[in-house]
């Protein structure tokens, strides 16, 4: 069977049936093809269901679909799979239709202590639970302002993990390394030295790569009330992972490099709040940015990945920040703009703020949700 092909069939048959699904799901149903080849129905609707379902809803649709190409092919039937990859016995576990009843049929869901697989029943089998996505999978498409605290405090475990495949730069300083392209003049001829000054081992050297800088600003006005939580954990994993400087404004500017960096995420998202006493007021960019270029962390900006996180609602005149965007983006590496409007079908930069803040970005990007963070940290994991 051509698995590529066949993956490729039914990823098309899924998504003219509502199913979204991206190539990275057709991968994942491909090596799961290649790694374990199913050889009966069921063993194929299982590789297949637990490679591209990702939400408890897509499940009928899926099933309707599987059942519509093998129709008579017996894919839920009564026979149990006692076939492990060791030659372990399986537990036979009935299949869920997809009514969601189990009718008997058995699945090889996980090798099991011979006391669980062969412990006398009523003959029904042992019930599996379904396996449902991720919790971090459950909630990426849901706006911030629907997340509970746990909800959030499972965001900033996440962006944890995420935020270490951070890009780098290369650095003034070099390393020993014997593939490296250049030769290092003085430890060759100090080596030479034994030898009666022939060269006769090479030392090379190639350029340290260091983690590139990156600095956060964050919008905590009244118009960012529901985005600032997130960000704020955002801000915490860029702090303590990428060592980050952050900080928060909406009349005025606040570090919170410091505070952020606590080992507990609540006290560390309390005494944030706690620092900035002009949240959820009124917004000043351009005021916030001159401060920021203007103070001894000014330097910080300088070859660093800046990005700014605002809905682009601005009390200042339009020009003044255009003329602290040029400033600021003459001395970043990249200018990063998270705007949490961005997600909306048919937006336009239309605010007098945002669109003279857009001509000194280098990207405009939606931050709304778990996966627009996601997309956030893989554009920028991807800036040499």
């Amino acid at each position: 069977m051509d698995r590529a092909a066949f993956a490729a069939a039914l990823v098309r048959r899924l998504r003219q049936a509502g199913v979204p699904i991206g190539l990275t799901g057709a991968q994942d149903l491909v090596r799961a093809l290649a790694a374990d080849p199913p050889s009966t129905p069921a063993e194929l609707y299982w590789t297949a269901r637990i490679s591209l379902v990702r939400r408890h809803e897509e499940i009928a649709a899926f099933d309707a679909v599987f059942a519509a190409l093998f129709a008579g092919e017996g894919l839920l039937g009564t026979t149990p799979v006692s076939r492990g990859r060791t030659g372990e016995k399986l537990a036979s576990v009935p299949a869920a239709g997809p009514d969601g009843v189990s009718d008997g049929g058995g699945l090889p869901w996980a090798t099991l202590p011979a006391v669980i697989a062969e412990a006398p029943g009523p003959g029904t089998g042992q019930a599996v639970p379904l396996r449902l996505p991720s919790a971090a999978e459950a909630v990426a498409d849901r706006p911030f302002e629907e997340l509970d605290p746990a909800d959030l405090a499972q965001l900033g475990d996440w962006l944890r993990e995420a935020v270490r495949h951070w890009p780098t730069r290369r650095s003034r300083r070099q390393a020993a390394d014997r593939t490296g392209p250049r030769i290092a003049l003085r430890p060759t001829v100090a080596r030479a030295r034994r030898t009666g000054f022939e060269p006769v081992t090479l030392v090379r050297t190639r350029g340290v790569r260091k983690p590139r800088r990156v600095v956060m600003l964050c919008d905590v006005s009244q118009s960012m009330q529901a985005q600032a939580a997130a960000y704020l954990h955002l801000m915490r994993a860029l702090a303590m992972v990428a060592d980050a400087e952050v900080f928060a404004f909406a009349t005025a500017l606040t570090r919170l490099t410091a505070v952020l960096r606590h080992r507990e995420p609540a006290v560390a998202v309390a005494a944030a709040t706690e620092a900035v006493a002009d949240r959820f007021g009124g917004t000043r960019i351009a005021h916030n940015l001159r401060a920021l270029l203007t103070s001894r962390h000014g330097n910080t900006v300088r070859g660093a990945i800046v990005i700014i996180g605002s809905d682009g609602w601005d009390s200042d005149p339009p020009a003044e920040l255009a003329a602290a965007m040029a400033r600021l983006r003459r001395r970043a590496y990249r200018v990063i703009w998270m705007n949490p409007r961005a997600g909306v079908p048919g937006f336009q930069p239309r605010v007098a703020a945002m669109a003279a803040a857009l001509p000194y970005c280098d990207a405009l990007v939606p931050a709304d949700t778990l996966r627009s963070l996601t997309d956030l940290l893989a554009e920028l994991s991807s800036i040499a």
